[in-house]
C-alpha cells in the first residue's frame, strides 16, 4: 500500500522558513511524537464531551475514534491528514433515540448513519463531488448546520423529570455559570494550545467548582478498574427513531469535504480526488462505532488548528494520536471519571457549544457569499430554521416519529429545490426581498 513510510523533513529538527511538513513528511521521531501528543490534547475535549452528555462510555467512544482515525489513514493511503473525533451533530439523535430505545437504539441510529455515508463517499469516489455541491448549495449545508444547534438549546438549559431531578443549566446554576465563565476568559486570555483548549479548561474549573460544591459523585471511579477493556453495547433498530439521524448524513458530508478543502489550502495540495475516499473512511468508521456502542466520527477542525499552528501535516503524528487514544480506552477508571462530571459543568459547556454549532451555519453562509435578498435563499433557510427550532413533529404511524432536525433537513432540500426549479420553469426575476429595510439594500441590489 502507498504511503507507509515518511521521508524526513530537512534534518527532522525543525520546520524550514516557509514550508511546511507535507502529509508524506515527518519530522523526527521523538518531535513527531510530542505532536501527536498534542493532537491527542487538541481532539480530547471534544471527542470527550459527547460521551458525557449522551451518556456514552468514554472509553468506548475513545476506542472507536482510535480505531476510525487509523481506518481513515488506511483508507486514503496516509495521503489526507485528519483525526476523527466524536461529532456533535449526533448529540440530539441520541438523546431522543436513548430516550425511546437506550443506548442501543441510538447506536443502531448511528450504524446506519454510518453505512449511508459510506455509500456517498463510495458514490462520490466513482462519480466525483458535483453532485453534492448541487445537492446541498452552501444556504442548504448551512442551515442544517444551524438548526441542528439550535434545535440543542433547550437541552443545554435542561429540563426535569417527573422525580425532581434535572439536567443541564438549570440543575446548577452556579456550577454551569462558573464553568461558561472560565471557557469565555480561557478562549480570550490565553494564547497558543491553551487558547485552543478553552473549552477543557473550563470543563475542569467547573468540575473543580462542583467538587467544592459536593455535586461530583466519584463513587464509580473508585471502584472501577485502572486497566480494562471498553464496554461493546450491540446496536438495536427502531423505524422510529431513524429519521432523526439521517439529517446528520448531511452534515458529515458537509465537514468531510470542508476538512479536505482546508488541507489542500494549507498544504498547497490538490487534495480533492481524496474526497471519496474521506466520506467512505469517515463512514466505516462511524458504522464501526455504532455497532460497539461508541459515538459517531467526523473528521475535527481543531486538529487543523494544530497543523496551522506547527505547520507540521505529516500523517505520522496522527498515527501517535491513535495510538494514544487506544492506550487511554482501555481505562475504565478514566471512563468513570468522565461519566461523573455532573449536569451543571455539562449545562455550562454545552450552552456555548450548541450555540456555536447554530453560529457555524452562519459561517458557511457568509463563508459562501450566500445572497439572502434571493427569495429562494431567504424562504429555504427562513422556513427550515423555525421547523427546526420548534422542534415540529409529524407521526405518519404509530411508532414512526419524525421531529425538528429531521424535518428541518427536509424543508431545506425540499423548499430550496422546489422554489429553483419553478423559479427557471416560470421565468420568474429573482428580486431582492425587502431591499429597502436594509441600509445600502438598494446599492446592493443594483450590484
Amino acid at each position: 500500500m502507498a504511503g507507509t513510510t515518511w521521508r524526513l523533513h530537512g534534518d527532522g529538527r525543525q520546520v524550514r522558513p516557509g514550508a511546511v511538513v507535507a502529509p508524506d513528511e515527518r519530522l523526527s521521531w521523538p518531535r513527531t511524537i510530542g505532536i501527536g501528543l498534542q493532537h491527542v490534547v487538541a481532539m480530547f475535549g471534544s471527542t470527550i464531551l459527547v460521551p458525557a452528555i449522551t451518556g456514552f462510555p468514554a472509553s468506548t467512544t475513545l476506542f472507536f475514534s482510535a480505531v476510525g482515525t487509523a481506518l481513515f489513514l488506511l483508507l486514503t493511503r496516509n495521503r489526507l491528514p485528519s483525526y476523527l473525533g466524536s461529532s456533535f451533530a449526533f448529540i440530539a439523535p441520541i438523546g431522543a433515540a436513548s430516550a425511546s430505545g437506550g443506548q442501543a437504539g441510538a447506536a443502531g441510529g448511528i450504524l446506519v448513519t454510518g453505512v449511508l455515508l459510506a455509500l456517498v463517499g463510495l458514490v462520490v469516489h466513482l462519480a466525483g463531488s458535483r453532485w453534492i455541491d448541487a445537492l446541498m448549495p452552501p444556504v442548504v449545508t448551512g442551515t442544517i448546520v444551524a438548526l441542528i444547534g439550535l434545535n440543542l438549546a433547550p437541552a443545554a438549559w435542561g429540563s426535569c423529570t417527573p422525580d425532581g431531578s434535572c439536567s443541564g443549566f438549570r440543575a446548577a446554576p452556579v456550577t454551569a455559570l462558573v464553568t461558561l465563565g472560565a471557557i469565555v476568559l480561557a478562549t480570550v486570555l490565553f494564547r497558543g494550545m491553551l487558547g485552543r483548549l478553552a473549552i477543557l479548561v473550563g470543563v475542569l474549573v467547573g468540575y473543580a467548582c462542583a467538587l467544592l460544591r459536593g455535586e461530583v459523585d466519584l463513587s464509580g471511579a473508585r471502584e472501577a478498574a485502572w486497566v480494562g477493556l471498553p464496554s461493546f453495547t450491540a446496536p438495536s433498530f427502531d423505524a422510529g427513531v431513524l429519521g432523526l439521524f439521517l439529517p446528520v448524513v448531511f452534515v458529515l458530508v458537509a465537514e468531510n469535504v470542508g476538512h479536505v478543502k482546508s488541507v489542500a489550502a494549507m498544504t498547497g495540495r490538490d487534495l480533492d480526488p481524496l474526497t471519496g475516499r474521506a466520506l467512505l473512511a469517515d463512514g466505516l468508521a462511524t458504522t464501526l462505532a455504532g455497532a460497539g456502542g461508541g459515538s459517531g466520527t467526523t473528521t475535527y477542525a481543531e486538529n487543523i488548528g494544530v497543523m496551522a499552528a506547527t505547520k507540521v501535516y505529516s500523517t505520522a503524528a496522527y498515527w501517535v494520536a491513535a495510538a494514544a487514544a487506544l492506550l487511554l480506552s482501555f481505562s475504565p477508571k478514566f471512563s468513570a471519571v468522565v461519566e461523573s462530571v455532573p449536569a451543571g459543568v455539562l449545562g455550562g459547556a454545552a450552552t456555548l457549544l450548541y450555540g456555536m454549532i447554530g453560529v457555524l451555519g452562519a459561517r458557511i453562509w457568509v463563508q459562501n457569499r450566500v445572497d439572502f435578498s434571493d427569495p429562494v435563499n431567504l424562504t429555504t433557510a427562513a422556513v427550515a430554521l423555525v421547523v427546526g427550532i420548534a422542534n415540529y413533529s409529524w407521526v405518519p404511524r404509530e411508532g414512526l416519529t419524525f421531529e425538528g432536525i429531521a424535518l428541518g433537513t427536509a424543508a431545506a432540500i425540499g423548499v430550496f429545490h422546489l422554489m429553483r426549479v419553478l423559479a427557471r420553469w416560470r421565468g420568474t426575476s429573482q428580486e431582492a426581498a425587502s431591499p429597502a429595510s436594509v441600509p445600502g439594500g438598494s446599492e446592493l441590489e443594483e450590484r
